[in-house]
């Protein structure tokens, strides 16, 4: 290579300081097998002796001219510096030269450019074996050879990079200067690499591919000819295009004016055509009346009706003059429909995708003409009649308006007959005419009657009784008794149904919802029967026009009774309208009243939504009733809750499942919720780093959320079970053979460990242990120890999720997946390397990680996965080595040192399925020989005390209890202790509390001082919640123990005064006979009073208002039991004028005649109630000398 040819170079011409140097550039620039030749050159020790090497290396260390070699240091940078400006400026001036020659030949080859595109020390060799020749078979170089080969050697290191080879060359070359560039053919840039290449293209090889490449190049100047050619094509065909576009969107401007315009004329004919219609029936309304009245005439004259000569000339006229104008509007109607044949021909031919009103005239057979009128309106109200109005902001679904009007003509023999329709339908047949509205039966055209005039009149009759109970039930609703208004509820449906007036009928509607101001339940299932049964009659288009704007209107009424009208109607009345109105108007009443303050309301919310589901045409609305159930499921409102749980959420599993949306879709949102309730809490600590700094302090709604939410999750456990069967890819049965297998059938070890090695999908299966677990190990990790319930909800989760899928998912996946994540090592072998990886990134790898880790998830592994009925073997085993190992690796477990652990055992104390298992653990600890096993089995005792039964503990934890408290281990005797506390504040049974005082006589028998304090300590936390024997047991101990301190160092004494008096003090809290207090209480007052050193001030403050309290304030009492206490200043207060015993109270006691028999002793409420201490010594002060006989 070329780095080959420069090394031959330097080692020819005796430039070893530049060989050295490049010997080190290329160490460091990782070309250490380049520089093999180098590194064996300069090991040489014939070549470069040892002992002259170290000789130059203790040259510098022995120089003293410290700053003769700075100022030579800064000197050679300096020079360093120099160069490298002027191997800058060497460098700018070639790429100039380079430059202006690329200019001047564009066609050259840029060898600088191969420079950097090529290695520099290639692999390539450099000589063929028959040309492998030695420089000194060329003969010695001359004198204009080597220098320019000195040029393209130092070139060729700068343009290597290797500045500091090429600085020692320059110092090494001291024949010519380097840096002077001479003119003339041989000083060209690259050199050294020119050399090197036109001797490689010298070979016969590189002629050959240079041939090649010639082909090469003439072949792709013809393709990029031939693309050019394409590309000239292909503008124009651009350009082509661009025209045709720019004439035809001015075609689709000029079609779409034409279409206004037409729209316009259409709009004028229409009006021309209502007009038309209503000057028609105008006349024809005048023609019945004309018509009646002339009947009644011959009638009354006893005239032929169908001779016409005895007619009054002036109605015979203006029969005439009516049958003239009618035959002229028949004349207009012709046209009409000629004039819309010709419009509805051109309009077919238009597009219409940007018409808001598209105009649409249809011509039958029978000559029936129908216009319609589609109009889309985004808000205001839209007219429906001449007294009906409706807000355009409900729903866009009522917006849809359609006006329909139809003229039929029919041609007899005799006659012609004429119908328009505008709601009702005026009919002429001959020369009779009959009146109908939409609420009476389809009637049959052209049929002669007999007696047409008697059935116009009836008809009539019929429409003004309609109309007066229309009128009248309005006014007769607020007078009839609450109770009995649903009696009108039939005329009321009637007068709805058949009145021709729409603002009449909305006004009999309101009436209808209104009929009550605050109907119950019986009430409101009464009018929403009533609304049924009428949206049954009147159908869908008047079902949306007139009962859903009553439902809009009273969303926001004051009265909840009310609004759960509304909502009931929401699910009941949803089969009756259109199913385009139940996904827009409808899912928007429900959406409101979701957000209702009063709860009763969104419960009825949610249980019609889970009604309206099924009625829904698509899944359109998915999303939007996705965020409705999770908004009534964290609903703070158990009625709410509880209802969205049992209902709601089941309709949306199913209505999601028959619509084609995929359950994973629910449960990622499920799981999403279900985190953030957490992670938007407050951190426990703002310590970083530290455990309470992951964990979260829960509020209410947030502990609530979190509970409910996986509530939703285990129900939702089966149907993920039974989509999990369904998709099973290892099984070839079908759904049917499938949903008969059990968990354990279906997902087998085999078929797990199978499906874990594999790559095959099974997308919701995956999602339990991709997805799920790792959620709910995440949320433990937030949870503090206290969040109990929610800790408990987890393992229910955990323990629902096992039954669901068997014994083997839980002992093949769920097991290894918590024992890595506490910490333990799990063989992971049967998972594939990715879920591998994954479940590896669980475990702890930090100090804080491993303790949260213990704190969290090990009672979640205990009680939710060890606990499930199939991993009994697996618990104990896993209890025992958990106790066993830790003890006797890191000692005994105590409340102080390791509480996480004793934690994680209460907790699975809990649950009374498991107190056999870890009472069998236990005694396996308590016979064991070593003392910390004993401690860790006497603790962890104490914890299972609060959560057994009488007959449990009396069969199996108070043996265990005696056990340890015989041990001959003084620690472990003692340790003890605190259990038979716990059993004593949770137990009153008069056998449990002798056994309890027989081992604490053991205790004290013993003397140890030790053991006093921790007996006391024990019984005055227990004597609160126990009975009195073992409150007057404490005091006689007490007693006799603060009767013997002589003897005892200070130390000692204060901790066991300070003891004693929380022992007083707790009793003192509680009740205690008067004997008990005179014989027991005080006397044990007055002997810790009389060790002042050993008392604490606070405890002897207390003391004394103990003592004054119980002693009722004698004189005599208070003295004897504090003695020496009562200071000087103290007496003289009793005595002073303003004290309790001053001379006018000593007057008036001693005017009460003879001796007083003692009063009964008051309660000690009574006696705080009592303010004047005064009053209570004399009033006992005849009793004084009965408190201590003995007294001086």
């Amino acid at each position: 290579s070329v780095c080959n040819v420069v090394i031959n170079f330097l080692f020819e011409e005796g430039y070893l300081l530049t060989a050295f140097e490049l010997l080190h550039e290329l160490t460091e620039d990782g070309h250490a097998d380049r520089a093999t030749r180098l590194r064996n050159f300069f090991a040489d020790p014939e070549l470069f002796p040892p002992d002259d090497l170290q000789r130059m290396q203790t040259l510098n260390v022995a120089n003293p001219q410290r700053v003769v070699e700075e100022r030579d240091a800064a000197e050679a940078t300096a020079s360093i510096l120099e160069y490298e400006l002027r191997l800058a400026q060497e460098d700018i001036r070639s790429l100039q030269e380079k430059l202006e020659r690329r200019k001047e030949t564009p066609g050259a080859v840029d060898f600088r450019d191969d420079l950097g595109k090529t290695s520099i020390f290639g692999d390539e060799p450099l000589l063929m074996d028959s040309r492998n020749r030695a420089f000194k078979n060329l003969g010695p170089l001359r004198d204009s050879e080597k220098r320019n080969l000195n040029h393209a050697i130092k070139e060729f290191l700068l343009a290597a990079g290797y500045k500091l080879t090429a600085m020692t060359f320059h110092e090494e070359v001291d024949v010519q200067d380097l840096d002077d560039l001479q003119n003339g053919d041989t000083c060209v840039p690259d050199a050294l690499r020119r050399y090197y290449l036109h001797f490689l293209s010298a070979q016969p090889e590189a002629i050959e591919e240079k041939d090649l490449l010639q082909e090469e190049k003439g072949r792709l100047e013809k393709d990029k000819e031939s693309l050019l050619n394409d590309k000239c094509r292909l503008v124009k065909g651009i350009e082509v295009l661009e025209h045709d576009n720019d004439y035809l969107v001015k075609s689709l401007e000029a079609a779409q004016n034409d279409i206004k315009e037409r729209e316009r004329q259409i709009y004028l004919m229409k009006e021309s055509l209502e007009k038309s219609s209503k000057d028609l029936n105008e006349c024809r309304i005048e023609i019945t009346s004309l018509k009646l009245e002339l009947e009644s005439s011959r009638a009354s004259r006893g005239l032929d009706s169908n001779s016409q000569e005895d007619f009054p000339l002036s109605a015979q006229e203006r029969l005439n003059s009516y049958k003239a104008e009618i035959a002229s509007l028949r004349n207009e109607l012709e046209m009409v429909r000629a004039i819309g044949v010709a419009c509805d021909k051109e309009l077919l031919d238009m597009p219409i995708e940007d018409k808001r009103v598209r105009p649409s005239i249809t011509w039958s057979e029978n000559s029936t003409v129908d216009i319609r009128e589609d109009s889309v309106i985004s808000a205001g109200l839209v007219k429906l009649t001449d007294g009906d109005t409706f807000d355009g902001t409900a729903s866009s679904g009522l917006l849809d308006m359609d006006r329909k009007f139809s003229i039929s003509r029919e041609d007899n023999a005799t006659s012609g007959s004429l119908a328009v329709s505008s709601n009702g339908v005026i009919q002429m047949e001959g020369e009779t005419e009959d009146i109908k509205t939409n609420f009476e039966g389809p009637r049959d055209q052209g049929h002669q009657r007999p007696g047409n005039s008697k059935f116009a009149k009836e008809l009539k009759q019929e429409l003004e009784t309609v109309e007066i109970l229309a009128d009248a039930l309005p006014k007769i609703v607020p007078y009839v008794l609450i109770n009995h208004r649903e009696e009108l509820l039939p005329l009321m449906m009637c007068a709805i149904e058949r009145h021709p007036d729409c603002g009449v009928r909305d006004l009999l509607t309101h009436t209808l919802f209104n009929l009550i101001k605050r109907p119950d339940e019986k009430q409101r299932k009464i009018i929403m029967d009533a609304c049924v049964c009428l949206s049954r009659n009147i159908g869908e288009e008047r079902a949306e026009l007139e009962l859903l704007p009553q439902c809009w209107e009273q969303i926001n009424h004051k009265y909840e009774e009310r609004r759960l009208l509304v909502a009931h109607s929401c699910g009941e009345l949803a089969q009756f309208v259109k199913p385009d109105m139940r996904a827009s108007l409808i899912l928007s009443i429900v959406q409101q009243l979701i957000e209702d303050p009063a709860a009763i309301v969104r419960e009825a919310a949610s249980h019609n939504l889970a009604i309206l589901l099924p009625l829904f045409p698509n899944t359109d609305k998915y999303f939007k009733v996705e965020e409705l159930v999770f908004q009534l499921i964290c609903d703070p409102s158990g009625i709410v809750v509880e209802k969205t749980l049992k209902e709601l959420v089941p309709a949306l599993v199913t209505w999601a499942r028959h619509g084609d949306r995929p359950l994973s879709q629910l449960l990622r949102l499920l799981l999403s919720h279900l985190l953030g309730s957490a992670q938007r809490c407050p951190p426990a600590s703002g310590v970083e780093g530290s455990v309470d700094a992951e964990l979260r302090v829960l509020g209410e709604r947030e502990r609530w959320n979190v509970d409910v939410l996986l509530r939703m999750l285990v129900g939702l456990f089966p149907e993920v079970h039974d989509m999990a069967k369904a998709s099973c890819p290892y099984l070839g049965a079908t759904a049917e053979g499938l949903s008969t297998l059990e968990a354990d059938s279906l997902f087998t070890e085999s078929l797990l460990r199978d499906h874990l090695r594999g790559n095959t999908e099974w997308p919701t299966f995956d999602w339990l242990y991709v997805d799920c677990v790792p959620a709910l190990l995440q949320l433990t990790c937030m949870l503090p120890s206290r969040e109990e319930s929610l800790r408990t909800r987890l393992s229910k989760v955990l323990l629902t999720m096992s039954k669901c899928f068997g014994n083997h998912y839980l002992s093949v996946i769920m097991l290894p997946i918590f024992l890595t994540a506490v910490g333990d090592v799990v063989d992971l072998s049967h998972f594939s390397s990715g879920h591998a990886s994954r479940i590896k990134g669980l475990k702890p790898k930090t100090a804080t990680s491993e303790r949260l880790a213990v704190v969290c998830i090990l009672p979640l592994l205990l009680a939710g996965v060890l606990g499930a009925p199939s991993m009994v073997q697996q618990l104990s085993g896993y209890l025992r080595m958990l106790m066993l190992e830790y003890t006797l690796k890191h000692g005994a477990w105590t409340p102080t040192h390791t509480p996480e652990l004793i934690d994680a055992i209460r907790f699975l104390c809990t649950f009374e399925e498991h107190h056999d298992i870890i009472v069998r653990v236990l005694w396996e600890l308590v016979v064991n020989t070593n003392a910390d096993v004993k401690i860790t089995a006497a603790n962890l005792l104490k914890v299972l005390v609060a959560y057994v039964d009488i007959k449990f503990a009396t069969q199996h934890v108070l043996p265990a209890l005696v056990t340890l408290g015989s041990d001959p281990n003084l620690h472990v005797k003692y340790s003890s202790i605190d259990a038979f506390g716990a059993v004593a504040q949770h137990f009153k049974d008069d056998g449990i509390i002798e056994k309890i005082r027989v081992q604490m006589d053991a205790f004290l028998e013993d003397g140890s001082h030790e053991a006093t304090v921790a007996v006391v300590r024990t019984l005055a936390v227990a004597v609160p919640l126990t009975t009195s024997n073992l409150r007057d047991y404490l005091l006689q101990k007490l007693l006799l123990l603060t009767a013997a301190t002589q003897g005892m160092v200070v130390m000692r004494r204060r901790e066991r005064a300070d003891v004693f008096c929380e022992a007083v003090r707790a009793l003192d809290a509680t009740d205690i006979s008067s004997a008990n207090v005179k014989e027991q209480l005080l006397l044990v007052i007055q002997n810790l009073l009389k060790d002042p050193e050993a008392l604490d001030p606070a405890h002897k403050e207390a003391l004394e208002n103990i003592v004054k309290e119980r002693s009722g304030g004698r004189l005599e009492t208070i003295t004897k039991v504090m003695g020496t206490h009562l200071s000087m200043s103290g007496m003289s207060s009793l005595f002073a004028d303003s004290g309790f015993l001053s001379k006018k109270d000593t007057a008036d006691n001693m005017e009460l005649p003879g001796p007083q028999p003692p009063t009964q002793e008051e309660g000690r409420l009574m006696r705080i109630m009592r303010g004047n201490f005064g009053e209570m010594i004399r009033g006992r002060g005849k009793a004084s000398d009965e408190t201590f006989p003995n007294a001086p």
